[in-house]
């Protein structure tokens, strides 16, 4: 897979791009990234990439012509262009695993007032939102959505199954998680999870991924595909969630 990145603050992304998971993804040949500096596509002294809004108000707005430019330069065409906006659809897992089996991405990272319209009719593809809030710029949300897209190449992570388990997979949140010491400070690790039985653990963490759904984003289980285990599991969860507030 290749990912480009549109953006006025490249060096946002050299942490990130240059460290765990996706440098090793990177170095392996698993996904190339390029991040270029819109600015380049300007052609004025100042290299403008912003002008005020026709009709009068606050803030600027990405002007066309270099995105424009960029697009063709880049050959973005034959990607999926997305634009990263609160206007959007709202980013999930299954989008995610959508756009994993994709060949090529473009992020258009847009700043102050977003860009001019004629963008998002004639080159972007997706607007994608990650939640209900404004950041100052498209560029850490395109990193979040890399993130979580790029999980789903094969050998990007070196075991499946942790993706396969990952919270959302199964439109359920993930169980807890434990490790070394069994005991800090009195707070002890489960007990079935220290007893060699893997059917029981097995259920034990059923059940915790349903409680934590039920607890917390219960709207997700209307979606979940849910076995006969699975709604036993639920009952007892709010039997147990009764008895504990008598």
């Amino acid at each position: 897979m290749r990912i480009d990145f549109l953006t006025i603050f490249p060096e946002i992304f050299t942490g990130i791009l240059n460290s765990g998971l996706i440098r090793h993804g990177r170095e392996k040949g698993l996904l190339e990234v390029g991040v270029r500096d819109l600015r380049n596509y300007t052609h004025d002294r100042h290299r403008s990439v912003d002008d005020v809004p026709y009709g009068g108000g606050p803030g600027m707005v990405f002007m066309p012509g270099p995105i424009f430019e960029a697009i063709e330069s880049l050959d973005g065409r034959n990607s999926i262009v997305i634009l990263p906006s609160p206007q959007g659809q709202l980013f999930t897992q299954e989008m995610a695993e959508e756009l994993a089996g994709s060949e090529r991405l473009l992020f258009i990272c847009a700043r102050y007032e977003g860009v001019d319209e004629r963008v998002c009719e004639e080159l972007v593809d997706r607007e994608i939102s990650i939640g209900d809030f404004v950041t100052m710029g498209g560029e850490l949300p395109a990193l979040v959505m890399m993130e979580a897209i790029v999980r789903f190449i094969p050998g990007m992570i070196g075991q499946r199954e942790s993706v396969a388990n990952d919270s959302f997979q199964e439109s359920l949140l993930d169980f807890p998680h434990y490790t070394r010491p069994e005991d800090i400070f009195g707070a002890r690790v489960p007990e079935v999870l220290l007893s060699g039985n893997h059917e029981e653990i097995r259920k034990w963490r059923r059940k915790m991924a349903l409680k934590r759904t039920w607890e917390r984003r219960p709207e997700l289980l209307k979606r979940a595909s849910l076995s006969a285990e699975d709604k036993r599991f639920l009952e007892e969860i709010k039997k147990e969630t009764t008895d504990e507030h008598r």
